[in-house]
C-alpha cells in the first residue's frame, strides 16, 4: 500500500478552509472567486503538491493530445479564417483544441494555469497576448510554442509564423499613388505593439518616401483594427480640417468603420476620398463599394502553425520562420472600375 497517497482536492479544501466547490473554481480559472480566497487555494495547492485530476492522466501518459491557442480576442472578420486554419490542421493531426483569451477580465495567470504544461501539449501564441517575460518562463521549461505575427525575445529560439505585411502595404500604396494620383493618404494603425501594423507602417511610409511624398504625422492616426476606432479616428480627421484623399485602413474590419464615417460625411467613395484596407476578409467584397485589399493567407497561417508545433511536440525541428506572401486585390474602393 502507497504509505504517501495523492493529496485530494479534498484535502486542498480542508488545507485552505473552503469548501470542494471552490476549489474546483480556482482550479478552473474561474472569475468568481475572491482573490484572497484564491491565494489561499494556490498556497494549499502548492504545499500539498496537489495534481489535479486531468493532469494526473497527463502525467502518466506524458501527453493529452491537445494543443493550446492564446489570443487577446476573438472579434471582428479576421479570426474565423485563421481558427478554421487551426482547428482543421489540429484535427487532421489528432490533437484537441483548447483556446482561451486574455483581456483584463481574463488574467494571463487564469489562462497560465488553462493551457499550461499539465493540459496541453504546446501553445500558439497570437501577438500580443503574452509578454516577454512568460514566453520565457514557458521556453525555459521546455514548453513547446509557436507564434503568430509575433517576433520573439532575442535569447529565445521560438518558431514564428507571419505574413509579409510590408511589401503588401508597400504595393497597396503604391497602387494609391501611380494609378489614381493620391498623395494626401492617411494611415490608421493598428494596437499599441501589433507587430502587423507596425510593419504595414514601414510599408507605407517606405512607399512614400520612393515616390518623393513627405510623410506628415498628421495623416497616421489609430484605428486599432476595429470599426468603432476607426470610425471615430477618420470623424476626428474632418472634424480638425485636415485634407486628405485617401486612407489606408489598416485592415478591413478598420475599413469598415472608415466607409461608414466617410459616407456619414458625405464624402464619396472613391470620387472624394480612395479607401484600401488589409486582410482580404470575407466581406471585403460585399462592401460599398468593394474593397481593395491585400490577401493574406489567414488560413494558412494558422495551418501552419499547427503543423510547426505538432513537430516540436514530436522532439523535432521546425522552420525558424514561415513567412506567407501577400496578394494585391484590386476592387472598386480605390478608384478602379
Amino acid at each position: 500500500m502507497d504509505k504517501n497517497p495523492a493529496p485530494t482536492i479534498g484535502d486542498v479544501a480542508r488545507r485552505a478552509g473552503v469548501s470542494i466547490a471552490t476549489v474546483s473554481r480556482v482550479v478552473n480559472g474561474s472569475a468568481s472567486v475572491e482573490a484572497g480566497t484564491a491565494e489561499r487555494v494556490h498556497a494549499a495547492i502548492a504545499e500539498l503538491h496537489y495534481v489535479p485530476r486531468n493532469a494526473a492522466r497527463v502525467l502518466a501518459s506524458r501527453r493529452t493530445r491537445t494543443i493550446g491557442l492564446l489570443l487577446p480576442e476573438i472579434g471582428g472578420w479576421f479570426f474565423p479564417s485563421m481558427l478554421r486554419g487551426i482547428e482543421t490542421a489540429a484535427r487532421e493531426a489528432e490533437y484537441d483544441l483548447l483556446i482561451h483569451t486574455v483581456d483584463a477580465g481574463y488574467p494571463l495567470k487564469a489562462a497560465r494555469r488553462a493551457l499550461g504544461m499539465h493540459n496541453t501539449d504546446g501553445l500558439i501564441v497570437f501577438t500580443n497576448s503574452v509578454e516577454a517575460a512568460e514566453l520565457m518562463r514557458l521556453k525555459h521549461n521546455g514548453f513547446p510554442l509557436v507564434l503568430l505575427h509575433q517576433t520573439p525575445p532575442e535569447t529565445l529560439d521560438i518558431p514564428v509564423v507571419t505574413i509579409e505585411n510590408k511589401s503588401g502595404a508597400q504595393r497597396l500604396v503604391d497602387h494609391l499613388i501611380e494609378v489614381h494620383g493620391r498623395r494626401r493618404i492617411v494611415f490608421l494603425q493598428g494596437p499599441e505593439g501589433h507587430e502587423d501594423s507596425e510593419w504595414r507602417e514601414r510599408g507605407y511610409r517606405e512607399s512614400l518616401e520612393a515616390h518623393q511624398i513627405p510623410f506628415d504625422k498628421s495623416l497616421v492616426a489609430v484605428g486599432d483594427f476595429s470599426e468603432a476606432a476607426a470610425a471615430a479616428a477618420i470623424g476626428q480627421l474632418m472634424l480638425d480640417g485636415t485634407d486628405f484623399d485617401a486612407v489606408f485602413s489598416g485592415d478591413d474590419d478598420a475599413s469598415i468603420g472608415v466607409l461608414t464615417a466617410l459616407q456619414r460625411a458625405g464624402r464619396r467613395v472613391p470620387d472624394d476620398v480612395a479607401v484600401v484596407g488589409f486582410d482580404d476578409v470575407p466581406v471585403a467584397r460585399f462592401l460599398t463599394p468593394p474593397l481593395t485589399t491585400v490577401r493574406a493567407p489567414t488560413e494558412q497561417v494558422g495551418a501552419d502553425a499547427v503543423r510547426q508545433l505538432a513537430r516540436l511536440i514530436r522532439g523535432e525541428r521546425a522552420e525558424p520562420l514561415i513567412l506567407l506572401p501577400t496578394e494585391l486585390v484590386i476592387r472598386q474602393s480605390c478608384g478602379c472600375r
